[in-house]
């Protein structure tokens, strides 16, 4: 018996001795990291929010940078990457298109339109009448913009809208003055007026809509495939949480203009500077950005159902979680 109870025991050392060194070699071998999170963004306001998670978090992070929409479009509908930064009409037509594998996660960008002119006689919305607007966006937020604006203070039958595809383009013919008014983003409305001392922002498209609107001028929100979502639900609060530090250090920094040019999000500081405080760059996420969101698509739909893919979406588009 005692034999029995000595052999027991020795085989009792043993396997406690191996199961301490097997915890000990588990401890000792490194946790494989989490795959970064894949994210697109335009070069532009949108990108500019981001530029402090792309120069502070490449291990969590891998941002890429596009110029057009429908790039960006390709690459969350074909799964190569998680989450984009769009203008909002395009979060709601990608919902609509791929039946409803997109979320809205957050808003990043308030109203970044302003209307400029290479002269000193418009005051006042009202002073548009009988004046030639140039823009680009055509098909998108700036155009339905300005139409519900000009239809709302009677004036679609008095301003002439004619497009350009290049926003370059557009600059080029309102220093030269053969565009009197141009509707244009930042950073170009600071191109445009740096390069030029004769051309001002006439009027500020934000408070424009905030005379006829009780909601805000939303322009650029974050979307999530929804299996990514669904998968990595803790990523993306950490992307949310992330993504606020970000676009607050870009608002507050003084250093922000040169970590926006060494990203290669705009390409010059003294631009950078200028532009910063006009893009509205923020960070809406939760019960506001729900209803700030759909207050928008909805002026949108009834200005062009078409705008926002024929449909209001439904309430499972929108992730209206407060990451803390």
């Amino acid at each position: 018996m005692k034999k029995i109870i000595v052999i027991c025991l020795s085989l009792l050392m043993m396997a406690s001795v191996a199961a301490c060194a097997g915890t000990q070699q588990n401890a000792e071998q490194p946790q494989t990291p989490a795959e970064p999170v894949r994210v697109a963004a335009l070069a532009g306001p949108t990108g500019m929010g981001l530029a402090y998670m792309m120069q502070d978090m490449q291990d969590r992070y891998s941002v890429e940078l596009f110029t057009a929409p429908d790039q960006v479009t390709a690459k969350i509908v074909n799964g190569e990457v998680d989450i984009a930064a769009v203008p909002i009409n395009l979060a709601s037509v990608l919902y609509k298109k791929t039946e409803g594998k997109i979320n809205v996660i957050a808003i990043n960008t308030l109203g970044v339109l302003y209307v400029l002119e290479n002269g000193d006689t418009i005051h006042s919305v009202a002073d548009l009448a009988g004046k030639t607007v140039w823009s680009t966006g055509e098909g998108s937020t700036p155009e339905y913009i300005l139409n519900y604006l000009l239809a709302e203070n009677g004036l679609t039958d008095s301003v002439k809208v004619e497009y350009l595809a290049d926003n370059a383009e557009l600059i080029a013919k309102l220093g030269d003055g053969s565009a009197e008014v141009a509707l244009l983003p930042e950073p170009h409305v600071s191109i445009a007026s740096a390069q030029n001392e004769n051309v001002r922002v006439a009027l500020k498209v934000n408070d424009l809509w905030n005379e006829k609107n009780d909601t805000q001028l939303v322009q650029g929100v974050y979307i999530v495939r929804t299996d990514y979502l669904a998968e990595h639900k803790d990523q993306v609060d950490a992307f949310l949480k992330d993504a606020a530090d970000s676009a607050n250090k870009v608002v507050t920094d003084e250093n922000a203009p040169a970590v926006v040019v060494a990203q290669g999000i705009i390409g010059k500081e003294p631009i950078a500077k200028r532009a910063i405080p006009n893009c509205n760059i923020t960070l809406i996420t939760g019960a506001q950005m729900k209803a700030s969101v759909s207050a928008m698509l909805k002026v949108l739909f009834d200005t062009n159902p078409k705008s926002i893919g024929g449909a209001m979406p439904g309430d499972d588009f929108y992730y209206a979680a407060d990451p803390s």
